[in-house]
């Protein structure tokens, strides 16, 4: 259940995704595989257009790096929660994604259930979602037309929906806030650019700070 928000956001996302893929001349198998293998839905938007365009493949791992790095950051906060996840916690590294460390970040684990399975399931849930979108939007693009301008706007609309939901469900907002405002800050220093690394150290910064104050 608790993946239920994210699968309504992975099909449409993976929706478009299919659809921008099948107008750069890419099938199905594509879709599949892109979607199965590479499973970073921003990452993938962005490689429509490095593939159709010929890119380099310094490009292509400068380019993942810079939009991936984000995840570097996500992980030292999971370290401890995936440290003994035995046969599960390959896959748990490969499948953090945005919104799946926003359901498991807080730790909550239903009451009977294993930890190390419960993260696992969720995690391959939230895979499924996207893979079945991606591959529904290469099928709908090439029976149906379709406009694609603007689409790779989604994107966004799910992290301001992943924010919200983190937002009411619970009471503590200081992380939210400090990312909000260390972001902006970045962004009006670095520009739009170059600001996501500069923001994900920062937001490190003060929030290693305020965790060694409430401990």
């Amino acid at each position: 259940m608790k993946s239920l928000p994210v699968m309504a956001g992975y099909i449409v996302l993976g929706i478009g995704f299919g659809i921008l893929l099948r107008n750069a001349g890419y099938g199905v198998i594509w879709a599949f595989s892109m979607s199965l293998l590479i499973y970073a839905g921003s990452m993938q938007y962005a490689g429509v257009s490095l593939i159709s365009g010929a890119a380099s493949v310094l490009t292509v791992m400068i380019t993942t790096i810079m939009i991936n790095a984000r995840h570097l950051f996500y992980s030292i906060s999971m370290i401890e929660k995936y440290r003994d996840a035995g046969i599960y916690k390959p896959y748990l590294v490969f499948a953090l994604t945005d919104e799946t460390y926003s359901l498991l970040s807080d730790g909550d684990v239903p009451e009977g259930c294993n930890p190390d399975r419960y993260r696992f399931l969720v995690s391959l849930f939230n895979h499924l979602y996207w893979i079945t979108g991606s591959v529904l939007g290469s099928v709908l693009g090439k029976a149906l037309p379709f406009s694609t301008q603007g689409i790779e706007f989604s994107m966004t609309a799910l992290f301001a929906a992943s924010f919200a939901e983190q937002w009411y469900s619970t009471s503590q907002h200081i992380p939210a806030l400090t990312g909000v405002c260390v972001t902006a800050s970045c962004l009006m220093v670095f520009g739009s650019e170059h600001f996501l690394i500069p923001s994900m150290i920062g937001i490190l910064f003060v929030l290693a700070i305020y965790r060694r104050r409430v401990s």
